[in-house]
Parts: C-alpha cells; structure tokens; sequence
C-alpha cells in the first residue's frame, strides 16, 4: 500500500472514533433519572457504575472494527451493516430512557442484536480481527437484551 494512501487509513480512524461516541452521546441526552431508579429490576441488573466502564471499551472497539472493515471493504455489507448496527444502537438510549417505552426499547435491542450478528458475519471473511472486536459487543447486548426483557417483564 502506498505510504499516502497508508496515511489517508490512519486519519480515518478518528472519524469513526467520532461516529461511535456520536452514537454513545445520543444516550447522554436521554440518561436513567428518577423514571429508571423507580423501576423494579431484576437480581442480576448490574450496579449503574458498570455500564460507563463497559461500554467506553465497547464503543471503542466497534469503531475499531468499523474503521477495519472500511479499509478493506468500504461498500460492503459489512460496512452497511456496522452503520445500522450503530444507528440502532444510538436508538435504543433515547427509545428506553427518554421515551420510557421499555417494550419498544426491547424491539430496538433485539434488531440491534441480530445487526450485530450479521455485521459479524458479513465481516468475517473480510476482516476476522474486525469481526472480532464486535464479538464482546454482542456478548454484552445480549445480556443487556435480557435485562431490558425482564425489565420489560417486572414493569
């Protein structure tokens, strides 16, 4: 690869740094408040402290393998998958803390799951290291699709 085209890569990796966090910031808008402390939570609901730590190391991570599939394969599904996976991901804070719509919130999070999986797929034979940094991200939403269920259930 020639060392301008090299350079060209490497400044793109901010901009996805800045999709992901753009996509992390639609949920500062819509934060737990007194609705979420109110509601009735399941035992294994993690403490409110988990979620920044967690999902600071994930948002990085999906940019990572978002910037990885661009590099190779910028007009794939894969590509177009990573951006819908984003965009509902960006839904779900603002659909369940903002509009306080738990089984809605639980349709988001269920597209955002199977988005995630077909991302990882669709990026498997592109880029398997990209493909795996997303893996951890789908480990999580699938806890966190099971918490947002039983919420659903226990309100």
């Amino acid at each position: 690869m020639h060392a301008t085209s090299q350079l060209k890569h490497w400044l793109v990796l901010p901009l996805f740094l800045l999709l992901a966090l753009a996509a992390a910031a639609l949920g500062a808008f819509a934060p737990p408040g007194d609705w979420y402390a109110t509601l009735n939570k399941p035992s294994f609901n993690p403490p409110a402290w988990v979620f920044g730590p967690v999902w600071t190391v994930l948002y990085v991570m999906i940019a990572v393998a978002g910037w990885r599939i661009w590099r190779v394969a910028p007009k794939s599904v894969a590509m177009l998958l990573w951006f819908v996976q984003l965009a509902l991901n960006a839904a779900w804070s603002p659909t369940f803390f903002g509009a306080q719509q738990i089984g809605l919130a639980l349709v988001v999070i269920v597209a955002m799951w199977l988005a995630i999986g077909a991302t990882i797929r669709a990026a498997w034979p592109i880029d398997k290291s990209a493909a795996l940094l997303l893996v951890p991200y789908w480990a999580w939403v699938s806890f966190a699709t099971v918490l947002n269920a039983a919420l659903w259930k226990l309100n």
